[in-house]
């Protein structure tokens, strides 16, 4: 017994060096995520002038808070940042909604070449926004919707990320629950709202977020819809800090640290949701 000692503390200690690995490595990793983030923020708090000439320094000569000041006088940043609000809620509500109804179809309903369908919906996940974006302008300028919010909410609220995601988790699911409530006389809206989607809070929050996150930060489509500054977002907010004269970095790193708080916000707070949503539906079909 004497001899086994030294081995047997030797594997015992084992796995406590190992987890002090693994939480260095998460320390590292977790400092390379944020550092663009850090150094975001400290640029912002430099003058302008010291942006590029301070080299690889984190401080400038002195705190510019006027920085922050400076973003919501030179563009109208207030109106700007209530725009995002209103298409990011409204599309993520409205994204949420329609990969409920089109994954419950594509998961419980049986018709003609559902599966073949799907697939093809499936397939629309590959086309990338720069293809969609001139038959998208078309039809908005033939409805008379183009330079208005509508126009930034409507069009890409119908995708199959998660409709494929809400999906996958719906499969995974028993449908004892659901043939219960049948022979209840419930139907398939009744079924849906009392049965199936309180399942879904973990699956609805990933979609909900990653929706949140895409209107949030979308370009190129809100800079071909929109040309009325009242309309704007914040990405084209952002880009109205470079002119003729140049790119005004301090105002235009301040607002993009502004920017950047409420979708960090949602993701913190939604983590644990995330990650469940993402496990569980992503892997869990058939």
């Amino acid at each position: 017994m004497t001899k086994n000692e030294p081995t047997t503390k030797r594997y015992q200690s084992a796995p406590g060096t190992l987890t002090w690995i693994s939480r260095a490595a998460v320390v590292v990793v977790g400092f390379l995520f944020f550092f663009p983030f850090i150094w975001m923020f400290a640029t912002s708090l430099k003058p302008s002038t010291e942006v590029f000439s301070s080299g690889a320094s984190l401080l400038g000569s002195r705190v510019e808070w006027s920085n922050y000041a400076s973003v919501w006088t030179a563009v109208p940043f207030g109106r700007i940042i209530l725009n995002s609000f209103v298409v990011a809620i409204a599309g993520a509500v409205l994204t949420s909604v329609v990969s409920l109804l089109s994954a419950y179809a594509f998961a419980r309903f049986s018709f003609k070449h559902r599966d073949k369908l799907f697939l093809v919906f499936l397939g629309t996940l590959v086309l990338p926004q720069e293809v969609l974006v001139i038959p998208l302008y078309i039809m908005m300028n033939q409805l008379g919707m183009t330079n208005t919010l509508p126009s930034l909410i409507i069009p890409f609220a119908f995708g199959a990320f998660g409709a494929f995601l809400i999906r996958q988790f719906l499969l995974s699911l028993p449908a004892d629950f659901e043939e219960a409530a049948r022979l209840d006389g419930a139907g398939s809206l009744r079924i849906l709202w009392s049965v199936i989607l309180p399942l879904l809070r973990a699956p609805l929050a990933v979609v909900a977020v990653f929706s949140f996150i895409e209107y949030w930060s979308s370009f190129l489509w809100p800079l071909i819809a929109i040309n009325d500054v009242t309309q704007a977002t914040i990405p084209l907010g952002l880009s109205m800090f470079s002119g003729e004269r140049g790119t005004d970095w301090g105002p235009l790193m301040a607002a993009s640290a502004l920017a950047v708080i409420p979708s960090l916000l949602i993701v913190i707070v939604l983590q644990k949701q995330l990650v469940k949503g993402v496990a569980m539906g992503g892997f869990g079909g058939r």
